[in-house]
């Protein structure tokens, strides 16, 4: 009998001319992103004293998260390259405004700002990632996709600190003077991206509506994306359950809420081990087990936290970190591998609004439950609901969702 042969061996994502470019992107804007995140924080705090106004620059810069599936059109109504240039001259435009905040009654122009840098990285984001999926070769996208996470959050860990001590020297301006720098760098690196897009016809869909929810359809239909969304949406739900209860674990341990910043690193470091180990992990387990077992073990590590020790406080933040990343990994990936390239910008913009929304929900509702119910009964409780989240994941067989060796007509029916 003839010996079955062996798919080719991706070769290495960083030879890739347009990877290594957008990586490069990502992390110059990550950088500038991150620090401002931080930083906007306090100037708002320093301005007027007020914990509630402060808390409201991360809510501008989230909601139009909401509006996923809308944004997420125009990326699909416009050749993909120029839309990000044009999105980052439009953040490094909008970010010189924040140089005249100095008093409590611009707070209107910051939050303004803040709202626009919102929903121009949701519209980014999609056309990125639907461009990526075109200019990568498709048995490097898990590849890809872990290393854009271990360097935005390798960004986090750095990054926020550096905007701190730049806002103490110079003031809030000058976090907003770097971030737009980052822009202006990150726009000249997809100018140099190696891509031929033809122009996009007008689409055959009648109205915005039609066109705006074609990717929710696509995703619920879809026997492959409807389950690893899904799944994702309600880790991230979970997640932002036992994020809220961090504080609480720390007060467990007799620290002051300061070591929340120690937990937290250990966790970021974690991320970023999983985010470069993405790529052969989903070749190896395909795309199911891959989600699941990350989402199982950052479920034993939610209902171990209910034990107060700092050994293990520190091993269960560093399992988060593991385990989080790899369903978020694995449902971009997959949705880039199995959604038409007409769809691919508004699918993408839909599936992150299912995925991430849920977690501000969960972080409103832990708030509420830690007041409620102990640490020892709930996080066990929230730990077994969450492995829960898992199973399903693995009822189909592991060999159905291997697909690094599928032909790229397979991974893109259009």
């Amino acid at each position: 009998m003839t010996p079955r042969p062996t798919p080719p061996r991706p070769r290495p994502l960083l030879h890739d001319h347009n990877a290594r470019l957008y990586l490069t992107a990502v992390v110059v804007s990550g950088f500038g992103t991150s620090a401002l995140w931080l930083a906007s924080g306090i100037w708002v705090k320093d301005l007027t004293g007020s914990n509630g106004l402060a808390a409201l620059c991360m809510l501008a810069m989230w909601a139009p998260t909401l509006a996923g599936p809308a944004l997420g059109t125009l990326a699909d109504r416009t050749r993909r390259k120029p839309l990000l240039i044009g999105a980052n001259l439009l953040l490094a435009t909008v970010l010189l405004a924040l140089t005249t905040v100095d008093a409590p009654g611009d707070l209107w122009l910051l939050f303004t700002v803040l709202f626009v840098y919102g929903a121009t990285g949701v519209v980014h984001d999609a056309a990125e990632s639907a461009l990526v999926a075109t200019a990568v070769d498709h048995t490097l996208l898990g590849d890809f996709n872990g290393l854009r996470m271990a360097a935005t959050e390798g960004m986090k860990l750095l990054a926020p600190l550096a905007g701190a001590g730049l806002y103490a020297a110079y003031g809030g301006p000058a976090v907003a003077l770097l971030d737009a720098a980052t822009f202006l760098a990150a726009l000249t690196l997809y100018a140099r991206l190696r891509i031929d897009e033809p122009l996009r016809p007008k689409p055959p869909t009648p109205t915005w509506r039609t066109r705006t929810t074609e990717g929710a359809r696509h995703l619920w239909r879809h026997p492959r994306l409807r389950p690893l969304v899904l799944a994702g949406g309600t880790t991230m739900l979970f997640a932002g359950l036992n994020g809220a209860m961090t504080y609480a674990v720390v007060d467990t341990l007799g620290h002051s809420p300061t070591y929340t910043g120690v937990l937290y690193a250990v966790q970021g470091a974690g991320s970023i081990t999983v985010g470069l180990l993405s790529g052969p992990a989903l070749r190896h387990l395909g795309e199911r087990r891959f989600a699941a077992y990350g989402i199982a073990l950052t479920a034993v590590a939610a209902a171990l936290r209910a034990i107060p020790s700092d050994p293990l406080a520190l091993a269960c933040s560093a399992a988060s970190g593991l385990g989080l990343p790899c369903v978020l990994i694995t449902v971009l990936t997959a949705v880039q591998r199995e959604t038409p390239d007409a769809l691919l910008g508004r699918t993408v913009a839909t599936a992150n609004t299912v995925v991430f929304a849920p977690n501000v929900l969960g972080l409103a509702a832990g708030a509420v439950l830690v007041e409620l119910v102990g640490l020892r009964l709930l996080l066990p409780i929230l730990g077994a609901a969450w492995l829960a989240t898992a199973l399903p994941l693995l009822h189909s067989p592991a060999s159905a969702d291997r697909t690094a060796s599928r032909s790229a007509s397979d991974a893109n029916p259009a």
